[in-house]
């Protein structure tokens, strides 16, 4: 069940006229904290997000499912329930029983699956993916969201990194 904070940040998003995504990422962060207090565990970082993502449907984001060849049938079926039932005024709540159930697996599982060293190879592995040009695409975005001392910054160490390969 996600907070209300996260749901009142997604909602300010929706406001804001911010993308579906940008709004889920409240949830899927809400998420990785939940996993971090050591309220429950995530076998992957990849389903700790996926996880997130439901919570996001399910609270009544328009987030569409993935496409056909980026996810599994399974997977896409269960986002399309996920957005149906997140679409619905009269929201059902789940029974007890397996809502505890569903608690205590996740409590069995590991704590990494959050953890900063986790979360940045799983980005760095979708980025490999998408491939060079959108690698690069982000990169530029990113520049220009970063004030001067950042990339100040971030050109010594660059440099220094160069200087480290070199010998």
């Amino acid at each position: 069940m996600p907070e209300k904070d996260a749901i009142e940040r997604a909602r300010e998003d929706a406001r804001e006229g911010k993308s579906a995504s940008t709004q889920a990422g409240e949830f899927v962060r809400e998420e990785m904290d939940h996993i971090r207090e050591g309220k429950h565990g995530a076998r992957s970082t990849a389903q700790a997000i996926a996880i997130g993502l439901s919570e996001a449907r399910r609270a009544g984001v328009k987030l569409p499912p993935p496409k056909k060849g980026k996810a599994s049938a399974r997977a896409r079926a269960q986002a399309k329930r996920d957005l149906k039932t997140g679409q619905k005024r009269g929201k059902q709540r789940t029974s007890k029983r397996r809502s505890r159930a569903i608690t205590q697996a996740l409590r069995r599982e590991g704590k990494a699956a959050a953890s900063h060293s986790a979360l940045s190879s799983h980005a760095r592995m979708v980025a490999r993916r998408r491939g060079p040009k959108a690698r690069h695409e982000s990169a530029m975005k990113a520049v220009k969201t970063k004030g001067p001392e950042v990339l100040r910054e971030e050109a010594r160490k660059a440099a220094e990194t160069r200087g480290k390969h070199s010998q």
